[in-house]
């Protein structure tokens, strides 16, 4: 069974909502149309942990270097080859300029929650959704300790 690894970076917004940056992999699925939308994500090297090949594989598919992450947890995908992601979540750095970096991929994009929704692998989703509750719950802490000390 597989195992990749990949990171989910974020811009934001002043009125609180969020961007996520993702990519499309080259080539046409089974379908006959383009290949769903995916975190840039791939196999770690011998000798790799999960985040250094994240990272790599960020910085060869989107052109990007990860700064600081935490983790968004793994995923077991659905289908047949029941392969197993982890990824990480991050702000992107102010000074990144995503691109296609690789023949790999073929758009790179930052997209909206509901349209990262709309065009991700189903099996990617979560993460998604588990990178909205940490920034949430971030949130909603910094406020209640904003009370505490006002």
């Amino acid at each position: 069974m597989k195992t990749s690894a990949g990171i989910l970076l974020y811009r934001p917004f002043e009125d609180g909502d969020i961007e996520v940056l993702l990519v499309r992999p080259s080539g046409l699925h089974r379908s006959g149309g383009p290949k769903p939308w995916s975190l840039p994500k791939g196999l770690p090297d011998p000798g790799e942990t999960l985040e250094q090949a994240a990272r790599r594989e960020t910085w060869e598919e989107a052109g990007v270097k990860a700064a600081d992450l935490f983790p968004l947890g793994s995923i077991q995908y659905t289908t047949k080859s029941r392969k197993i992601v982890h990824a990480w979540g991050g702000l992107i750095p102010d000074d990144a300029d995503p691109h296609c970096a690789s023949w790999e991929v073929d758009r790179v994009a930052f997209l909206s929650v509901d349209e990262a929704h709309s065009v991700l692998h189903r099996d990617q989703r979560p993460f998604v959704d588990r990178l909205v509750e940490y920034l949430t719950e971030d949130l909603d802490g910094f406020r209640n300790a904003e009370r505490e000390v006002g």
